[in-house]
């Protein structure tokens, strides 16, 4: 079964290639994504990584706390994401409506 990693600190060069490129380096990377702003398309500086179990722990292990493109990386397992409350719109009055 797949294990979702989340890799945090990531350079603003990194791609999504250069992220499986270098998770491959643990083992077969399912999918690799860098997540970027919806407006500017700029990364938002982490992203996530999915690979086999065994392979994941490998990963974590030899990335976790170790540079890619000048930034150490932080390397862990991914947390389901969590329910949020539905956020308030504001149209330029302090009322939120």
């Amino acid at each position: 079964m797949a294990k979702k990693l989340y890799v945090g600190n990531l350079s603003f060069s990194t791609t999504s290639e250069s992220l499986r490129d270098a998770f491959g380096q643990a083992g077969p990377v399912v999918s690799a994504n860098v997540i970027s702003d919806k407006m500017t398309g700029r990364s938002r500086g982490f992203g996530f990584v999915e690979m086999e179990d065994a392979d994941a722990e490998k990963a974590i292990n030899m990335w976790n706390g170790q540079e890619l493109d000048g930034r150490k990386l932080a390397v862990n397992e991914a947390r389901p994401m969590a329910d949020r409350p539905p956020r308030r719109r504001s149209f330029g009055n302090d009322r939120g409506f």
